[in-house]
């Protein structure tokens, strides 16, 4: 049981609390605004406030973020406390605000402010105080509320809290479901044409075989993934990509294709299944609520979850049209072009409107590995990432968080390109699941 006093409980402070409790199982939390209350509190107590109260009270002197409306830049100057970085120092009986720094990750109020977008119009990481602080690899939010846990129960040795354990969530994005087949007589006879021009024998001689069906289609790995979580007992996300238009970035199969009705039936009776948006839909809403629409005739129920396509959003306008589309749940929180924590957290939270002032909805789950971003972009072997995988495994485990990784089929099945990654994501899951 813990008590916190301040002066003004804005929506501000009283979602980050919201967290902090939900993160440490606390029931109940209180927040008053009456130090005689606070005072005669028999239980835990911390004072976030600019004054001591008592001696028995873990003193906390706010910064000005959470007592704030609006949206500006903010003198930020990071210094080091066990190990890891921090910022907002203040004074009191702890050596920052860690309510209020905690918030300026969550809420990504970096995000709001002026900043260099990448080549596909997204949030730049280079931007973010992560980037610079050289704190991108790190849940830095869970890591500071593990040694504040530890300090309350320090101060306050009757407090009792409940730290579930690690949770490993792979999620799948289904945007190219398979590289030959379905696609219809003018994209291979297309793709028959570049690779002549190339001189790419062996993928003519491989798409004609696939084509004919002697040869599986080398994206198609759903039933060797579909046999890996029945071994290994793991449950996925699954999100597709079902544009009505073939564009630059939206070539999946369309959902007009029965084969491709059939492949999202077949995997919604296993896994939870999710939108994932269209580039195109990015930035209309209207085709948004059609997409998932479609995907809901084909799944038999209302389509809830989703993930960006290229991890294409922007905020505030991004989530708030995903609300508007009634979706709940949203996995895009993690950057397109690196690895690692891209609002410093390994927890799922609800997504705050800092325009607006408010708690919405909307919970957001972060990803802090993609294949993609390993092989693109960080260009890593196929070891390198195995390596990687394990790191961000165990970081995520010693906070009791959630892991969550993002892979494509596409790496998954016999593609020559992809060669060995399949293998190393075998063994990643067999060493999960012997944990």
């Amino acid at each position: 049981m813990l008590i916190l006093y301040s002066h003004n409980i804005t929506p501000r402070l009283h979602y980050i609390i919201d967290f902090i409790a939900k993160e440490f199982k606390v029931d109940p939390f209180q927040l008053t605004s009456s130090a005689e209350e606070f005072n005669n509190y028999a239980g835990g107590k911390v004072n976030y406030s600019e004054k001591k109260i008592s001696d028995r009270e873990i003193w906390i002197k706010p910064h000005d973020l959470l007592f704030e409306k609006g949206i500006k830049e903010q003198n930020i100057e990071c210094f080091e406390i066990n190990g890891n970085k921090a910022f907002f120092k203040t004074g009191g009986d702890y050596p920052f605000d860690i309510f209020a720094a905690s918030f300026y990750l969550l809420s990504r109020y970096e995000e709001y402010l002026p900043h260099t977008k990448d080549m596909y119009g997204r949030y730049a990481y280079e931007n973010s105080l992560a980037c610079k602080e050289g704190f991108l690899h790190l849940p830095l939010v869970n890591i500071w509320l593990r040694d504040f846990e530890t300090l309350l129960k320090q101060k306050f040795p009757g407090l009792t809290t409940h730290r579930p354990p690690l949770t490993f969530l792979p999620t799948y994005d289904i945007d190219i479901a398979w590289s030959y087949k379905h696609k219809g007589w003018q994209r291979n006879l297309g793709g028959l044409f570049r690779s002549l021009v190339k001189g790419e024998w062996s993928l003519i001689k491989e798409r004609i075989s696939v084509l004919r069906g002697k040869q599986k289609d080398p994206f198609d790995a759903f039933g060797w993934m579909n046999h890996l979580h029945e071994q290994y007992k793991v449950k996925p996300y699954y999100f597709f990509l079902i544009p009505e238009k073939r564009g630059r970035y939206d070539k999946n199969i369309p959902p007009s294709c029965k084969a491709m009705q059939e492949l999202i039936r077949d995997h919604v009776i296993r896994y939870p299944v999710g939108i994932h948006p269209s580039w195109k839909s990015g930035d209309d809403v209207l085709l948004l609520k059609k997409e998932i629409e479609t995907l809901s005739t084909f799944t038999g129920s209302s389509v809830v979850s989703s993930r960006q396509h290229y991890v294409r959003f922007n905020l505030p306008d991004g989530y708030r049209r995903l609300i508007d589309t009634g979706i709940q749940f949203d996995f895009s929180m993690g950057y397109g072009s690196i690895n690692g924590f891209r609002a410093s957290v390994a927890s799922p939270f609800y997504w705050y409107d800092l325009e607006k002032e408010r708690q919405t909805g909307l919970m957001v789950f972060s990803f802090c590995q993609m294949d993609a971003n390993s092989f693109y972009e960080q260009k890593l072997t196929a070891g390198q990432t195995l390596e990687e995988m394990r790191r961000y495994y165990n970081i995520v485990k010693s906070v009791n968080g959630y892991f969550i990784m993002l892979w494509h089929n596409s790496f998954l099945g016999t593609d020559r390109l992809y060669a060995g990654w399949r293998d190393i994501y075998e063994q990643f899951i067999r060493e999960v699941g012997a944990d």
